[in-house]
């Protein structure tokens, strides 16, 4: 098999799942308890911790466990929400293409009373900044916009967004969940004030991420029931998880920039081969994006029937988002970037990583070119394009 969709997730790192095990098997006391086999684990608890805070530039106590990125963002967003009600901000800014964990809690705060300025994005998928400030206003609590996209991998502005709010006295959140372990991402050199990340996108395991919160920022709690994580999250916490996802994050940091480098020029190799395809269009800026996402979309295809088709050929790929792939709706990310819904239909998103060798990315180029011209060649809707009955428009 050919895996090229890592921005679902990531295979565990053998360092980080032997870490996983250890800490099962040896030291599975409750971190919480005061007995010395507890203690134990507490000790592992916080020298990942320290880990995490060590790789990400903050301190430790800015640090909080969680279940995973959608937690963490909803956890950030929440607060923010909080704090601003307090103060009688009831407006948000954010963006129309983020991730749904963030979308989803904006639309369930909109009932609750507060207003929601989603900016738009552009045909290359980038957020501009000055856009971001004019939509700011005096009651803004919060502004929210993700680090990098998880479907078509541009990455955002962020410094810049950053310093408008901090100008301007508003909260800032960024999803990193796709950025962080694959572009340099530090707090002591961002001006953010909650970052959300996910284990299992950085080669750790599934189930746990945290969530970073400016000292100073007080958050609250989505968990009621106990004084875990400084009684910001209560619940046991997942020490072996929490353990190995901090072992692969060190691991990613230490490996970023070769990593990085590899990936980027398997990406680029794969862009190459993918634009010799008549009738496509890469999505999102070809520079200002992931080292690892490829985004496409064809005209005159189905992009399911893509995916199943190159499945069977051994390539697991997909279209979009894991968390939306049940939808039968186009992408709400190709439609904020304004591909028409009969072009977003028709997506393919590659996302690889430095294991992937430039003999499997020349197979899922061949094998991408002959299932698309297959899959046209009996499809009614290219026939109308090519006879010009109905006119290209990619």
């Amino acid at each position: 098999m050919i895996y090229a969709d890592n921005a679902a997730t990531t295979r565990m790192s053998e360092a980080a799942m032997q870490t996983m095990i250890s800490v099962m098997r040896e030291n599975y006391g409750n971190p919480s308890s005061l007995y010395a086999f507890g203690q134990r684990s507490k000790e592992i608890l916080e020298e990942a911790r320290e880990t995490v805070a060590r790789v990400l530039g903050a301190r430790s106590r800015e640090i909080i466990f969680t279940g995973g990125g959608s937690e963490s963002d909803n956890q950030a967003i929440r607060s923010a929400a909080a704090l601003g009600r307090e103060k009688g901000k009831m407006h948000i800014v954010s963006t129309a293409f983020e991730h749904h964990a963030v979308l989803h809690v904006l639309e369930r705060l909109k009932k609750e009373g507060f207003e929601v300025t989603l900016v738009d994005v552009h045909s290359d998928g980038l957020v501009r900044p000055e856009e971001v400030e004019a939509a700011l206003r005096e009651d803004t609590c919060l502004v929210t916009v993700m680090f990098a996209n998880n479907e078509i991998g541009t990455v955002q502005p962020i410094r810049e967004i950053g310093e408008i709010c901090r100008r301007r006295g508003v909260l800032f959140h960024t999803d990193a969940v796709q950025a962080l372990g694959h572009i340099p991402v530090r707090v002591d050199d961002l001006p953010v004030d909650f970052l959300s990340a996910s284990a299992h996108k950085f080669h750790g395991p599934k189930g746990v991420g945290f969530l970073y919160a400016r000292q100073g920022v007080r958050l609250l709690p989505l968990i009621e029931g106990g004084a875990q994580e400084r009684g910001r999250r209560a619940g046991t916490e997942n020490t072996a998880g929490i353990a190995a996802m901090a072992v692969a994050l060190q691991e990613a940091a230490e490996h970023l920039g070769e990593r990085a480098e590899k990936t980027a020029r398997l990406r680029d190799r794969l862009i190459r081969g993918l634009s010799e395809i008549p009738h496509c269009a890469l999505n999102g800026d070809p520079v200002h994006r992931l080292p690892g996402n490829v985004s496409f979309c064809f005209e005159g295809i189905e992009g399911e029937s893509l995916l199943l088709l190159l499945d069977d050929r051994g390539i697991a790929a997909s279209s979009g988002s894991a968390c939306t792939s049940g939808s039968l709706d186009p992408s709400h990310v190709l439609l904020a970037i304004g591909r028409v819904h009969d072009v977003a239909h028709g997506s393919l998103r590659l996302s690889i990583d430095e294991t992937l060798t430039e003999e499997e990315a020349d197979e899922i180029i061949s094998s991408v070119k002959e299932v698309v011209a297959y899959l046209r060649g009996f499809s009614p809707v290219w026939r109308d394009l090519e006879s010009g009955k109905t006119p290209h428009i990619l």
